[in-house]
């Protein structure tokens, strides 16, 4: 018996937008909701045979409240009919969203799904669901019987960034040399026109009329090394800056997902199947380092070596992260993150997943690669990894 496939039919992303940059002016759920519109369009499928919705996003409060997934969807022109859930994996959330609405269709529980995710760090600013609660007295995240389990430890991306770091025996020399290539590489594909195919292009509203939003507003094309290096630390004695961290970002993005039998029946070619679903929990303090022991499991579980892998997408939440997984996977830097990552490009929270993959599918067809594999490392110490084959 065959085994039941998923298939992406194809996979979209906004160009970012910098805090309080071009995209500011776009409420979340419009942005989901045009995202969504454009990935029916460009595919030509039927809108009222989307049988769900799964939309990550991270700060679920403000105008990202009330299950941003379905508003999203209200905020489009698919029929009412189209359900919709929000859900988060932080980082990996639209990462996520692509896993469930593959274990749909490879299960023969839908046909036709739409994998997405928003965030709009401008509007709903990072960490402020819980800084509000917290300043309105309803109280902190971490749990007494947490506090029992970690004792004094603040759960924190930023330390455990540090960490990683250390562990792996990087300098801040070479923390700062990989985010200047990452904005090399962002600026070289931006000029090769690689993100044309996967960029929707938006209205905004400019000091001189309406323009198209179609370049990823954070890449520092004058980017040298020194600048960079001048770039004030975190923290005292450590090694990260704003300048080898991902750039906060506004940004959505969007894959269509569907079963072989949705490709016979709405007449549609797809550009990649998923090869592989994992999803692993390790070190909730150290953090960001799960995605090389959650790769390891899956190229295990593909029956694959990173020698077959032609491109790999690894989230640059912070420098060391892509660093220490190509260190310990031995992989080839040259095929990490060929066009640049969230440093240069930004990293929209719950929509990074799925902006991801359609930088990943796209890619893979424009160099001729077979296999794909992303990965992302979440808050708590979790990771997922999808690996894809270009068809």
């Amino acid at each position: 018996m065959q085994k039941p496939t998923a298939y992406i039919v194809d996979a979209l992303r906004t160009a970012g937008g910098r805090r309080n940059g071009k995209l500011a002016g776009w409420h979340p759920a419009d942005l989901g909701g045009a995202v969504l519109d454009a990935i029916v369009a460009r595919t030509g499928i039927d809108p009222a045979g989307i049988e769900d919705v799964i939309m990550g996003c991270v700060s679920q409060g403000g105008e990202q409240a009330f299950q941003i997934g379905r508003n999203a969807v209200l905020a489009s022109r698919l029929p009412e009919s189209v359900p919709a859930v929000t859900i988060d994996r932080q980082c990996g959330s639209s990462q996520q969203a692509i896993q469930f609405a593959a274990q749909a269709v490879m299960s023969g529980t839908q046909d036709v799904v739409i994998a997405a995710g928003v965030e709009s760090m401008t509007r709903v600013p990072m960490f402020s669901p819980g800084v509000l609660f917290e300043q309105a007295g309803l109280g902190k995240a971490k749990s007494p019987r947490q506090e029992e389990r970690y004792p004094g430890i603040q759960f924190s991306q930023f330390t455990g960034a540090e960490a990683i770091a250390r562990k792996y025996g990087l300098t801040r020399i070479d923390l700062d040399a990989y985010a200047l290539e990452s904005h090399r590489r962002a600026a070289a594909a931006t000029e090769r026109g690689d993100f044309a195919a996967e960029i929707l292009p938006l209205e905004i509203e400019m000091p001189d009329g309406p323009a198209l939003h179609t370049r990823d507003e954070g890449i520092r094309h004058n980017a040298t090394l020194e600048s960079i290096g001048a770039v004030k630390l975190l923290q005292e004695g450590g090694m990260i800056s704003a300048a080898n961290a991902s750039q906060i970002c506004d940004g959505a993005s969007a894959v269509l997902i569907v079963s072989e039998q949705a490709l016979k029946d709405h007449g549609l070619t797809p550009l990649a199947r998923i090869h592989n679903l994992t999803v692993t929990g390790g070190d909730p303090v150290i953090m960001l380092e799960e995605p090389l022991f959650a790769t390891d499991r899956a190229l295990k579980r593909a029956g694959l070596r990173i020698e077959d892998i032609d491109l790999y997408e690894v989230n640059e939440a912070f420098a060391p992260v892509p660093l220490a997984w190509l260190q310990h996977i031995g992989g080839d830097a040259a095929r990490l993150n060929v066009n640049g990552g969230a440093i240069a490009l930004g990293h929209p929270l719950g929509a990074s997943g799925t902006k991801l993959m359609a930088t990943l599918v796209h890619a893979l067809h424009k160099r001729g690669g077979r296999y794909g594999l992303q990965t992302m490392c979440e808050g708590g110490g979790t990771a997922n990894v999808t690996i894809v084959e270009r068809l």
